[in-house]
């Protein structure tokens, strides 16, 4: 399964995310003209455009969601076979993560904006001279708003992603601030798939659960990270460190639920199953570290609040 995929090479997408950047990224030497000439040219990383985009193909997801919350979806031409939101976006059977040159090169965009150089994409499209931005997987929500402002001097809309960023921490440390402190912090367990593949606190979604001062059953099965933070639990360790809460990421891809987990073996003694406190998440929203981050803060605030203090 494809959301089964994404959740074991995690790992390797944080690692890469420092060195994609680096990668060579052809140049785009086009004149700009009319009031594109004010804004332009504009450098981010090493990816040059002389003017402002106008056929943009997005292979990611997160991308998708980013340029369209930042104004700049009229500019998007075509986006991959995973972007479903939002519902508008052009989405073609492009992939993200298997990007074929030529089907791609046949969109005839000015802009590809994808999260990782799989197959060596930007090369074969650099030879096309076909400008590639890589914008990786964050690792934080600063990383997360560092990409909307590239995104956003990339295409055009600097001001709206600027917006974007102010809007979407206000709302962050407001949902954050209105769940009462607890004595007695509140352990989780986050699941990406059935097989028991998780997250550490040195992830993304660790960061998120980190502001509401919860602790992360997951930590101990990858103390030193050399599991990139997605250590995969047994059912053993997992029931001994009994968590009071579970979060269900898995919910679209694998089709888990309260009612699934209820019926694993040997579970009922944990304490979120006995207490009920196992919760269901968007699998999109929690994958994707975008502008509907602020959703998935509020869903993982919605639940702390349902349990007793």
């Amino acid at each position: 399964m494809k959301r089964l995929l994404t959740a074991a090479i995690a790992a390797s997408a944080l690692f890469l995310a420092g060195c994609v950047g680096d990668d060579p990224q052809p140049t785009v030497t086009t004149t700009a003209s009319g009031a594109a000439a004010a804004a332009y040219p504009v450098t981010v990383g090493t990816v040059t455009l002389a003017e402002r985009p106008e056929k943009i193909v997005s292979l990611s997801p997160t991308a998708t969601e980013m340029l369209y919350a930042i104004g700049a979806g009229p500019q998007v031409t075509a986006v991959d076979d995973q972007s479903t939101y939002p519902a508008e976006a052009p989405k073609t059977d492009l992939s993200g993560f298997k990007p074929n040159a030529e089907a791609i090169a046949a969109k005839d965009p000015d802009l590809v904006v994808i999260s990782g150089d799989a197959d060596g994409i930007v090369a074969q499209l650099g030879k096309l001279s076909i400008p590639v931005f890589v914008s990786p997987a964050a690792a934080t929500l600063d990383g997360t708003y560092a990409e909307i402002t590239e995104l956003g001097t990339l295409t055009g809309h600097r001001a709206e992603a600027t917006a974007l960023n102010e809007k979407m921490a206000t709302e962050i440390d407001t949902i954050v601030k209105s769940v009462p402190a607890r004595s007695k912090p509140l352990s989780y367990y986050y699941e990406l798939g059935p097989d028991l593949y998780s997250v550490t606190s040195k992830t993304f979604i660790g960061s998120i659960f980190q502001r509401f001062g919860m602790t992360n059953v997951a930590d101990a099965a990858d103390p030193d990270g050399k599991l990139g933070g997605y250590p995969q639990l047994s059912p053993e360790s997992l029931v001994k460190a009994n968590p009071d809460t579970i979060f269900l990421a898995d919910t679209k891809c694998c089709q888990q639920s309260a009612d699934m987990v209820r019926a694993r073996p040997g579970w009922s003694s944990i304490t979120a199953v006995s207490k009920g406190q196992i919760y269901a998440l968007d699998d999109d929203i929690a994958s994707r570290w975008g502008p509907r981050t602020v959703e998935l803060v509020k869903a993982v605030a919605d639940a702390v609040a349902k349990v007793p203090a």
